[in-house]
């Protein structure tokens, strides 16, 4: 079986829910934390990352306190939704073309799946995991994660991006049109979406009149927010 269509092997045995899914992907005890990302500031994530993340293994050059799989996952699995930490995963999982990192306890897909379980509400996560899925060719996977992560961030810009990308390949340009309004009205730089849609003669005036509608109502809501 050729590796991109092993990716999603892992997920399958996790359908049963969340009891299936600590069995097959580990729980939380008998590890250092679990911390939440988020909380810098609050918890000492400096413990775990002074040793186990710098920089040369945020790369994927090489381990720190041994090999480049250990550091990465003692990181993951002391900071289940470490931002960064899973970007280098998907990383190293592309350029390996692997389902599983060697020296690592769990197949790739696990470390998403610890995260979305250790800190459902964390948008960036899901969002994250959406790339991944994005980058092995799962589109309609991605696509539920992105409308996730849309969900918890309303106002991420990329999100709604990449959920534009997606629905435009599947032909659904209404969705696109909107997502993509919503992109550029939260100042999204690349205009590769709308040069795209443009060139499917469904982008006109009346949406970049609806990408200023989006803009102006941000400003607004940043500026209740802050009084």
């Amino acid at each position: 079986m050729r590796w991109h269509k092993r990716w999603a092997l892992g997920m399958l045995l996790l359908a049963g829910g969340a009891c299936q899914a600590a069995e097959y992907c580990g729980d939380f005890k008998g590890h250092y934390g679990p911390l939440d990302y988020r909380m810098r500031g609050q918890v000492n994530l400096e413990v775990v990352e002074n040793r186990h993340f710098p920089q040369e293994v945020e790369q994927g050059l090489h381990g720190s306190s041994g090999e480049l799989g250990q550091d990465l996952d003692y990181t993951l699995r002391a900071i289940p939704n470490h931002h960064r930490a899973l970007v280098t995963l998907t990383r190293l999982a592309l350029r390996q073309k692997a389902v599983k990192i060697a020296h690592m306890k769990f197949p790739v897909e696990c470390y998403f799946e610890r995260a979305q379980r250790y800190t459902p509400d964390d948008g960036k996560v899901h969002a994250l995991y959406g790339n991944y899925l994005m980058a092995v060719g799962r589109e309609a996977d991605a696509r539920r994660a992105y409308n996730l992560a849309l969900e918890l961030e309303p106002e991420n810009a990329t999100i709604a991006y990449n959920l534009g990308l997606l629905t435009l390949k599947a032909g659904q340009y209404e969705q696109a049109v909107a997502f993509a309004e919503k992109a550029y009205g939260l100042d999204f730089p690349l205009p590769y979406l709308k040069n795209k849609l443009q060139a499917a003669g469904k982008w006109t005036a009346s949406n970049d009149a609806a990408v200023a509608a989006v803009r102006e109502a941000a400003a607004s809501a940043a500026e209740t927010k802050s009084e």
